[in-house]
């Protein structure tokens, strides 16, 4: 077991809250990374990419940290993630499942799609919003209804502009020490604290999000004079799994955890849903309803 400060009864997460504490960012990464290392060996690939893409992130967001982490562990550690990324994990299995179905629809479904799933967001976002350098997050319900009310009519000069800043916003917080390096997090009832850093995973959930927003801005200025507006980002349909908290919670059958059982079923439904004959009137129902959802109770 890797030890940081050379405290032979450390625990790991001891390891992890010291870090944060001295702002060891380095270490920090270190850390994660030796978690994934350890996770790998043993064959429990779902914490190794946990911990793995939790390092990368924390390295890649500081050119110090970058350095003081050093080209070998760096190498390493993409090398892992590189072979993780063929895993037969529900990390990699739903988002896959996911684009091939949108190979069958139209750019306009997919981009319902993932609206629907980004309403189911709204809730828990508002709850993170309230942590440090969270505030984007509590705009997701303005975001969803604007991006709604785009589809059937221009946006004006100013809600194009917001939704800019906020997808910036969201690109952004992944270099933010409050993403990565303070532990913030949240109450949830009857279970673990949700950490802002679970929104790690599934290549960055908070970057899934700005590539829909930035994906929806890209359609509405190839609309505008008429020309093929670009293939839309799917990576935020599978956004509300939140497969990273439950994985560093301990658990290891991820289809068997409740939340995600009943998540991926939302998903499901949701494709049937817009194959089916919707109207704006139906969809508008439904992100309402799920914009009040709790998607971790």
């Amino acid at each position: 077991m890797f030890h940081l400060f050379g405290k032979k009864e450390s625990s790991p997460q001891e390891q992890l809250t010291e870090c944060q504490q001295k702002q060891n960012w380095a270490g920090l990464a270190k850390a994660y990374y030796q978690l994934g290392v350890d996770a790998m060996n043993q064959g429990d690939l779902g914490r190794a990419t946990l911990w793995l893409h939790r390092a990368d992130t924390i390295y890649s967001a500081s050119d110090a940290v970058y350095k003081k982490m050093g080209e070998k562990l760096i190498d390493d550690c993409s090398d892992r993630i590189a072979q993780l990324e063929d895993a037969p994990i529900l990390y990699n299995e739903v988002p896959a499942l996911i684009e091939e179905k949108t190979e069958r629809l139209r750019y306009i479904k997919t981009r319902i799609w993932g609206l629907l799933s980004l309403s189911r967001l709204v809730a828990l976002g508002e709850q993170l919003a309230t942590l440090p350098g969270c505030e984007a997050f509590g705009k997701l319900g303005w975001a969803v209804d604007t991006i709604l009310k785009s589809f059937q009519e221009p946006p004006t000069e100013s809600e194009f502009n917001r939704l800019r800043d906020l997808a910036s916003a969201f690109y952004e917080l992944g270099d933010n020490v409050a993403f990565w390096g303070m532990g913030s997090e949240i109450n949830v009832p009857g279970s673990a604290p949700f950490q802002v850093f679970d929104f790690n995973g599934l290549m960055g959930i908070h970057l899934e999000i700005e590539a829909y927003l930035s994906g929806h801005l890209e359609m509405l200025c190839a609309l505008a004079p008429g020309e093929e507006p670009p293939a839309p980002e799917t990576g935020i349909i599978a956004g509300a799994l939140l497969p990273d908290y439950y994985v560093r919670n301990g658990f290891d059958n991820l289809e068997e955890v409740p939340q995600i059982k009943a998540e991926l079923e939302r998903i499901w439904s949701d494709y049937e849903f817009i194959c089916s004959d919707i109207s704006w009137e139906t969809v508008k129902k439904k992100i309402s309803e799920y914009k009040k959802l709790n998607v971790l109770i």
